[in-house]
């Protein structure tokens, strides 16, 4: 056989495959020609591959190669002796899913595709964990440019806000390559977005789901306004002209000719504050349209477009066990319960623009997604240290919000690739009307209205807190790769990167008091009376007191947030690198790249008062640094490939760290707070990969990883008033170090004959083992803002490991389906050890998560009604009925922090397509 064919059918069957962990496609049932029965296909035999490229063979039905747009070009190469698997065929770690295999999980959102990935976890909403590292360690990137958070709490984009229905494909590369940022803790997430169609269709979709916890049960919601389902609020909740105008005033709540009686009987509107119980919440529902298009024009152009559309209305109901310690030994200070209703609704919607002209690619995408959810709780507990039992209410409301336009231009002349990428992207988040009340009951025998629940709007006794707050990030971005074959031995690439990202953010929290004459009688009115138009007038009205015989009494209003009420924070980065890829021998590949990236971040309190306070919360940092990684790749035999890697890398610390202002996550049920005194941590990576693969697909993997830390970020927590308040230190040292084995297999049972002569059998199984280690010694110090330094040991233990690594994470997938027609039955278990999810502090121990084991069930049918082509999804969620743990444990006492149970869920959604 010629070389020149060898290398068509190399390269057509490299088209016609599907990554791992993913690609066992439906096709034909019968071997391929020249095949005994129950022999599996030699990929490595030149005539297996030269008669699937020409269609010969049932490899032909194998899944196309999924849409992958990175910086600096593919990651996938073909040189020398490299085979049919992407993986292989790349110069670095990487796994990829495809649209198909995100679908084989049922997942409705990436981050759940994602956390089937080896040593992949997700925490909480869609932030993933790579390896154990938290998502600051992570980086997102959506066709291979930046995106920023909508989350204050969060580095990089919550990844369950993207839906599975506008991604072409998901990336994850685990060793670090010059063509990405510096940023590369744990690894790189690259989402690509569907561009150009193979054709014109449009798929119309609706789900139904639930869950044991939540459908059809109790729970707790407020009005709102009339359009809180669809996630947009009619503005009900602008903020009221009389507080608007003081915001804009500049003056201090304090400040004589504040009217504050206006504001606060334009504040008590009971669609906002009043909490009422339902007795049926609502099943989730979902819907969705997708469309698109596409045609061809000259000899060799093709254009395309794509759009989308969806929305989802979920519903969620947690009792949650919260306790909080007053000593290391664990005696309770406060032990509340908390049920809290969640309803979320997310709203996404994409345009995408595809242009094909010869080699040349070109795409414009838009994306736009809302992520909104109102909140509903109610908490009953002890407060054990005065023997009060507190009833706190909370009702908000979060809007979040992205939009990201860009543009990525690939084009090929010849032995030179030119890459063009840029773009623009805003996100935000606002949480007006964040309302808090708290009536309390004293259980004194002494106090004639001891056993009843008041709120006197006293701190002794109840009170009430309202709190506003917004943010908006602006990302501009750009960059530039040129890429030249010189041989067939030597590639090289260079490219300029830069990024402008500017955050502003306010948070401004108000505590209405009540003077010592309030009558306690009047504690007892529910929250909108409480502060009703009547009981407000009648407080700054001293002769209808008198008249009462009531009295005196005023109101008044503190801000709690006078300090720091408003932030603008700004990183801009500058980056270039030059990389070489290169094949010394026909066994071999190298790839050797440096970056080099010139930072500058600061955090500045911006002054919203007339008078300045001359806050001191503010962070200049101005660092640069050379950023080199390497990897070998050595192909020792037709299936045995060996890979070896190291670089150094980098991990800022991100806004919502430094920002002095407190946030409420309604994930954690817990407050954070940033420290501007927080550096950059500095990374060296390491690894080494051992990947057998045995034909058809399948394949073995182990491999060895090993990072060295300076300066890690940790989440420490403190306690005060009975709430947990979280922030953010630099730990001297740490180190983590780990194994990860992959497994994938798959079986014809063809020769079964009967039901399973068109059925294949998936086997798909993977564990990562990562300990990890943080260093303090007796010098070392830690910088807190407000505080002076102190020794790092008040906040970290020496040994202990980093928070959020699972010393354990196992995923299985077992699968049975249909080599003809859509039919898929996948079981999906996967497990995760327990997991530090901040340091305890005052000799507390720290608090952990303990995920567990939770198993999953998906079924897919393919469907014809008409002769319109339908699919069918059944899930099961949660089977094993494992439930949410974070718990605080000394050996001899443990206490729960945010425990609840989780339940199983149930769904159902089809989709047709025209």
């Amino acid at each position: 056989m010629s070389t020149g064919r060898k290398l068509t059918g190399l390269l057509l069957f490299t088209t016609a495959l599907s990554c791992p962990a993913l690609a066992f496609a439906q096709g034909t049932g019968g071997p391929p020609s020249g095949v005994a029965q129950g022999e599996a296909p030699d990929p490595t035999d030149d005539d297996v591959l030269t008669d699937t490229a020409e269609g010969t063979g049932q490899n032909t039905q194998l899944e196309e190669t999924p849409e992958v747009s990175v910086p600096g070009g593919d990651v996938i190469v073909v040189t020398g002796r490299r085979r049919v698997e992407p993986e292989r065929n790349s110069t670095q770690v990487i796994s990829v899913l495809s649209a198909e295999a995100i679908a084989r999980t049922g997942e409705g959102d990436i981050a759940g595709a994602l956390s089937r990935v080896t040593g992949l976890s997700t925490v909480g909403n869609g932030l993933v964990y790579v390896r154990g590292l938290g998502d600051r360690y992570s980086l997102a990137l959506l066709n291979g440019l930046p995106l920023p958070s909508p989350q204050p709490l969060s580095r990089v984009v919550p990844l369950d806000i993207f839906p599975t229905n506008v991604v072409a494909s998901s990336l994850v590369q685990k060793t670090y390559s010059a063509n990405f940022p510096g940023e590369f803790g744990g690894g790189a997430i690259n989402l690509t977005t569907k561009a150009i169609p193979d054709e014109s269709f449009v798929t119309l979709s609706a789900g139904i789901s639930g869950d044991e916890q939540t459908t059809f049960s109790k729970g707790y919601t407020y009005y709102g306004s009339q359009y809180d389902w669809f996630g947009f609020d009619d503005g009900s909740r602008d903020i009221v002209p009389a507080l608007q105008g003081f915001l804009d005033s500049g003056a201090r709540i304090s400040d004589p000719g504040v009217d504050s009686q206006a504001i606060l009987t334009q504040l008590g509107n009971p669609n906002r504050i009043l909490l009422q119980k339902t007795d049926w919440t609502p099943a989730n529902l979902s819907g969705g349209i997708t469309m698109g298009t596409s045609a061809d024009f000259g000899d060799t152009g093709r254009i395309g477009v794509i759009a989308t559309a969806s929305l989802t209305n979920k519903w969620r109901n947690r009792r949650i066990t919260q306790q909080t310690a007053i000593n290391a030994d664990l005696e309770l200070r406060s032990d509340f319960t908390d049920f809290v209703t969640d309803n979320r609704i997310l709203l996404n919607g994409l345009l995408g623009f595809g242009l094909e002209i010869g080699e040349h690619q070109f795409r414009f995408t838009n994306l736009f997604i809302r992520d909104t959810l109102k909140r509903g709780s109610l908490s009953l507990g002890e407060d054990l240290q005065n023997g009060d039992t507190d009833l706190v209410q909370d009702t908000s409301w979060f809007e979040r919000q992205l939009y990201n336009s860009q543009f990525v231009g690939e084009m090929e002349f010849g032995d030179l690739s030119v890459d063009l990428r840029g773009g623009y992207a805003q996100t935000q988040r606002e949480a007006p009307y964040e309302w808090e009340f708290t009536y309390t009951r004293t259980n004194n025998a002494g106090d004639p209205l001891g056993d009843l629940f008041l709120n006197t709007l006293d701190p002794q006794r109840g009170g009430a807190v309202v709190a506003f707050s917004d943010l908006t990030e602006d990302l501009y971005f750009g960059g530039i790769d040129l890429s030249y074959r010189v041989s067939d031995w030597l590639g090289v690439t260079i490219g300029y990167a830069y990024s402008d990202t500017d955050r502003f953010s306010t948070r401004r929290e108000f505590d209405i008091r009540a003077t010592t004459g309030f009558p306690d009688a009047l504690g007892a009115f529910r929250p909108d009376n409480l502060l009703g138009d009547a009981l407000i007038q009648l407080g700054y009205d001293p002769a209808a007191q008198a008249a009462a015989g009531i009295g005196p009494f005023n109101f008044n209003i503190f801000e709690t947030t006078q300090s720091d009420p408003a932030f603008a924070a700004n990183l801009t980065v500058n980056a270039g690198y030059a990389k070489v890829n290169i094949v010394p021998f026909d066994t071999v590949t190298l790839d050797l790249g440096v970056r080099y990236e010139d930072a500058k971040q600061t955090v500045t309190p911006v002054e919203v008062f007339a008078v300045p306070l001359n806050s001191g919360s503010g962070t200049n940092l101005n660092n640069d640094y050379f950023l080199p990684g390497g990897t070998i790749t050595w192909e020792a035999t037709d299936r045995l490939q060996v890979r070896a890697s190291a670089s150094k890398t980098i991990a800022r610390p991100q806004f919502r760290e430094l920002i002095f202002q407190t946030y409420f996550d309604p994930e954690t049920n817990r407050q954070f707070n940033g420290n501007p005194r927080l550096v950059d941590s500095e990374l060296i990576n390491a690894e080494a990969r051992a990947e057998y693969y045995l034909g058809g697909g399948d394949k073995i993997s182990l491999a060895g990883f090993y990072k060295d830390i300076e300066n890690p970020i940790e989440v420490f927590s403190s306690f005060s008033d009975n709430e947990q308040v979280s922030g953010f230190a630099n730990a001297p040292a740490a180190t983590l170090y780990g194994l990860e084995f992959e497994s994938q297999l798959s079986k014809d049972l063809y020769d079964w004959g009967g039901f399973f002569e068109t059925k294949r059998a998936i086997l798909i199984a993977n564990y990562t083992y990562t300990t990890s280690e943080l260093k303090v010694g007796e010098n070392d110090i830690v910088s807190v803002f407000p505080f002076a330094d102190q020794p790092a040991s008040n906040f970290f233990n020496d040994g202990v490991a980093l928070t959020g690594q699972s010393d354990h994470l196992v995923n299985l997938q077992l699968g049975l389906e249909d080599t003809e027609d859509l039919q898929q039955f996948t079981m999906l278990l996967s497990y995760a050890s327990e997991r530090v999810t901040s340091r305890g502090t005052a000799n507390l121990p720290d608090i952990v998560e303990d995920p567990g084991l939770r198993l999953d069930l998906v079924y897919r049918q393919g469907l014809n009604l008409g002769g319109v082509p339908l699919e069918l999804k059944l899930e099961a969620r949660n089977v094993t009925g494992r439930d949410h743990f974070e718990f605080q444990d000394n050996g001899t006492r443990r206490i729960d922090i945010n425990s609840y149970e989780v339940g199983r869920s149930f769904g159902a959604s089809i989709s047709a397509e025209f």
